[in-house]
């Protein structure tokens, strides 16, 4: 009955893992997207740099989160400091992890997206499961 009332309502009752679940879906898509730049560019002498590639991946990633906080109700604010708070920490500690696992990587930017990759999913479920989760009615 409540699934009838939400569609007749046109709004979409959902769990908070399935604004990460699309985000998860979105990374690798943009990083699809960054193999397809680079297999053009490689004939050409040119490879996608880490840092494109983490800004591919924000331009790919920044809805779900965009679309939580936008239909959110008037306390968002909390919401999105705690989620900004779990991104940097998750980014700075995958980060120290992975220049510390492997000192002899030719480029640190890797350690970089990979943190990034790793922290957007993170700041994505602390969101969510402030605005959606903690407020199950």
């Amino acid at each position: 009955m409540a699934d009838e009332e939400n569609a007749a309502s046109g709004s979409v009752r959902r769990s908070w893992w399935d604004p990460v679940k699309s985000t998860v879906g979105l990374e690798l898509a943009a990083l699809a997207a960054c193999g397809v730049m680079g297999l053009v560019g490689w004939p050409f002498g040119w490879l996608p740099d880490t840092d494109v590639a983490v800004v591919v991946t924000f331009v790919f990633t920044v809805e779900p989160p965009a679309e939580l906080y936008r239909a959110a109700g008037p306390p968002r604010r909390l919401a999105a400091v705690a989620a900004l708070l779990a991104l940097v920490t998750a980014w700075l500690l995958v980060t120290a992890v992975l220049n510390w696992a492997f000192p002899a990587l030719v480029d640190p930017g890797v350690g970089a997206l990979v943190s990034y990759l790793v922290a957007v999913p993170v700041g994505v479920a602390v969101l969510a499961w402030f605005l959606i989760g903690a407020n199950p009615g």
